[in-house]
């Protein structure tokens, strides 16, 4: 990884300057707007000066990862899921509920047939939708329910994404040059294509590569170890860092809240230079615990819940406060939620919602950055 200076460095010196000058500004008035200074949580307080783990992340990846950075222990964004052939509808629903649209929009990459909700006919018309999204205020985050290796999509859930690898084949995977590995460069290339679309046109996306790795359900989970499911996310990391050069990504890990079949967190862990944001997803009590462990986990980078089914109350957000967003997975927002408690939710002072200024400016802020003359080189030569 580089460091800062070397990234400096790298771009024409009164551009790098002015930039420093735009994030410094940013950062006042974030402080103005939230009011109080944050005050530390733990021993192992958020980094206020985050750098992407990427060394080559566009101006926007990098704002962005401070923006997060900068609201954590004093505001969360709101977010809602879509499946990829729904559009906005569980957008459109959040808003409808709660009078409010969320600050962060959700999608997938899909993998199934026709006209289901997961159809992968439908990638081209999501990436739109994300662009579209972004440029009404909300960060874009994607998730890929990744086809099985040995399959070729479309697929079906059961047989394929929850399908399972032999550590034969585990083996083969991890392996440049054998057939297996081919397969999956092959299919992971394709999604690349849609997300090089998003980084032409500027928009910064937190990609969640490998979900819930530590549960046992999806055909990468449950393999804890250097060599496990994290060799994988380190794997795909490297092809879309290094090959594909998607500097627009910021880097998600994530696991599921441990209980039943999702293991211990800590084997899963891919290391620090791989992961700009250590996320949770948790469709059961938002423990402590679990809260306490991301902390410690991410030594001081933004921690987030990926995932729920019922929102965090206003109370737990204020017991929790480091959590830089939720997201609600698609119907979950109307079928695990009463209407008045996703309403308080959404409209509690910590909650940062798509046209909050709080929330608004900072992006309106990252939207401009490519218009700048030069930035397009800041951060990203080769």
């Amino acid at each position: 990884m580089q460091s800062t200076a070397t990234i400096i460095r790298s771009a024409k010196g009164w551009v790098s300057n002015m930039r420093l000058k735009i994030l410094r500004v940013a950062a006042a008035m974030l402080a103005l707007l939230f009011g109080v200074p944050r005050t530390p949580l733990a021993a192992l307080p958020v980094n206020p000066a985050p750098v992407p783990v990427n060394p080559h992340a566009t101006p926007e990846a990098r704002a962005l990862l401070a923006y997060l950075a900068s609201i954590s222990g004093q505001a969360i964004v709101t977010g809602q899921h879509n499946y990829p052939n729904t559009g906005a509808h569980y957008t459109e629903l959040a808003f409808s509920i709660t009078g409010k649209y969320p600050g962060l929009f959700g999608q997938d990459f899909g993998f199934s047939a026709g006209d289901d909700k997961d159809s992968v006919l439908s990638r081209q018309a999501m990436i739109l939708e994300a662009e579209r999204q972004y440029h009404n205020g909300a960060i874009v985050t994607l998730t890929w329910h990744e086809v099985r290796p040995t399959d070729d999509e479309p697929v079906t859930f059961h047989d394929s994404v929850q399908g399972h690898l032999t550590d034969a084949e585990w083996q083969q995977l991890l392996t440049p040059g054998t057939p297996l590995y081919n397969r999956w460069c092959a299919q992971v290339d394709v999604v690349a294509v849609y997300l090089r679309q998003l980084r032409d046109a500027h928009v910064p996306v937190l990609f969640r590569a490998y979900h819930e790795m530590n549960g046992t359900w999806f055909w990468w989970g449950g393999r804890p170890g250097n060599d496990g499911s994290a060799a994988l996310y380190r794997q795909i990391y490297d092809r879309f860092v290094n090959v594909h050069h998607l500097d627009n990504l910021l880097w998600v890990w994530n696991v599921n809240a441990p209980g039943g079949s999702a293991g211990p967190v800590e084997g899963y862990f891919p290391g620090a230079p791989f992961a700009d944001l250590v996320t949770l997803d948790n469709y059961g009590a938002f423990k402590q615990e679990f809260y306490d462990s991301m902390i410690a986990l991410a030594a001081g980078k933004p921690i987030a819940l990926a995932e729920v089914g019922a929102l965090p109350s206003p109370k737990v957000l204020d017991q929790q406060p480091r959590w830089a967003w939720f997201m609600t997975w698609s119907e979950f927002i109307e079928n695990a939620n009463k209407p008045a408690q996703a309403k308080a939710v959404f409209a509690s002072p910590r909650a940062l919602n798509r046209d909050d200024p709080r929330h608004a400016g900072p992006m309106q802020a990252i939207r401009r950055l490519h218009a700048e003359p030069g930035n397009a080189a800041l951060g990203v030569s080769r």
